[in-house]
């Protein structure tokens, strides 16, 4: 199956530290009465429901991918090279992993990311300003595809020469030694666009989940690095006795727990700046500094993620992109779930008492956004590409693949 941190592999399942409620995720909940038998069968019968929702969303999404959106080349866009096919594939074979056998939509993508393989390992178009971006997405793809086609009989399979070169290829570009870079420079350990001179948040993140997904532990020298960088866009002074937190000026200037988008050439916040100077935090990037910190080993005990914890109580939300609004709403979405599932948490339990079941929610959101034709696309701000039905969708169907029960998926 594709690599997640299990209900045995993470603390964050037996850790309350969102909920008052206890969590009741996968076989932590045992029958002891016969109450709680009964409120286990609502549960599974609950469960079950949201399941056959997710199903109707998701079989509408890929219908439109396969009938819709892909070029003639097997792209899903002619936007950022193999990025959006990359994460459109990966979404189609969250659902239905049997398409890498059986779906000629499927194969002629993988087939177009097979021809963006450069002589350096990486997967991106010729003269890119978005190498580790469309490598990231390509990975994620092709480890989907790899894992579902299985074993091709000889013990290995398919693609693993090339997701061992894309690996060597991400761990190559990112900002360390190599690049002249040591760890107490703020670029340390980030990954970036091409055509600007610093890395960022959301590239980091995604080289995060690249490497996890093509088995790196959280001990993993890359992984660790990358923790360096994350950390430094934490609005949080660093803790006591923390290998990696933000030492830079803006780490207590807001000290809300949240997350910016680098503090790399002098910082940068998309959400702008406070009077004081301080960079504000905002949901998206929050959310893929949760992700990559457990990635990275953190506990639900380590401060760095009790803050974070602590900002997403405070902002907990499924109208807006907490700090940004519409903007990039549904990479939000995408990280939301994400993260939240990584975290293994069924409820957040948000300031002022509020318990929210996050998978309801998102799915009953989703169903409300989804357009006639099965896409999903960002009609308040096409702000990074959410104009790109395809690239949206493809995020739709990732969320959704995080909200299904264990037992669906």
């Amino acid at each position: 199956m594709i690599h997640r941190l299990s209900m045995t592999a993470t603390p964050f399942v037996v850790a309350a530290a969102l909920s008052a409620v206890p969590f009741t995720h996968g076989n932590l909940a045992r029958a002891e009465s016969p109450e709680q038998g009964v409120a286990a069968t609502t549960e599974a019968e609950q469960g079950g429901n949201l399941d056959r929702r997710i199903n109707v969303l998701v079989d509408r999404g890929i219908e439109f991918l396969r009938t819709r959106g892909q070029n003639e080349n097997g792209a899903f866009s002619g936007e950022t090279g193999a990025a959006v096919t990359g994460l459109c594939v990966r979404a189609i074979l969250e659902h239905r992993p049997a398409a890498v056998n059986n779906d000629p939509v499927v194969k002629k993508s993988l087939e177009f990311l097979e021809s963006k393989i450069q002589p350096d390992g990486g997967i991106y178009e010729t003269g890119s300003r978005y190498r580790n971006y469309e490598t990231s997405s390509a990975v994620l793809a092709l480890v989907a595809a790899s894992e579902a086609a299985g074993d091709a009989g000889d013990g290995h399979r398919k693609y693993d020469s090339i997701l061992r070169r894309a690996e060597m290829f991400l761990k190559e570009i990112q900002w360390d030694e190599g690049e002249g870079v040591t760890p107490s420079d703020t670029a340390y350990g980030g990954a970036g666009y091409g055509s600007h001179s610093r890395p960022d948040l959301s590239n980091t993140s995604f080289l995060v989940e690249a490497l996890h997904e093509l088995g790196n532990d959280a001990e993993d020298e890359a992984i660790q690095k990358a923790l360096n960088f994350v950390a430094r866009t934490q609005n949080l002074s660093p803790p006591e006795g923390a290998a990696a937190g933000n030492d830079t000026a803006h780490g207590e200037k807001i000290g809300d727990g949240g997350f910016y988008y680098t503090p790399a050439a002098g910082g940068e916040s998309k959400a702008g700046e406070e009077v004081n100077g301080g960079l504000r935090s905002y949901g998206s990037m929050t959310y893929a500094g949760l992700k990559s910190m457990i990635y990275a080993g953190l506990t639900p005990e380590d401060p760095r993620v009790e803050a974070a914890l602590g900002f997403i109580r405070k902002n907990y939300s499924l109208e807006k992109n907490p700090g940004m609004g519409p903007q990039g709403l549904f990479y939000y979405y995408h990280t939301f779930a994400k993260a939240l599932d990584v975290a293994g948490l069924e409820v957040v339990d948000a300031e002022g008492g509020k318990v929210h079941d996050w998978r309801v929610e998102l799915v009953d959101t989703l169903e409300s956004l989804q357009q006639q034709d099965g896409s999903w696309v960002n009609r308040d701000s096409d702000r990074w590409m959410e104009g790109d039905r395809q690239l949206v969708t493809a995020y739709c169907l990732l969320a959704l693949s995080h909200a299904k029960s264990d037992a669906s998926r």
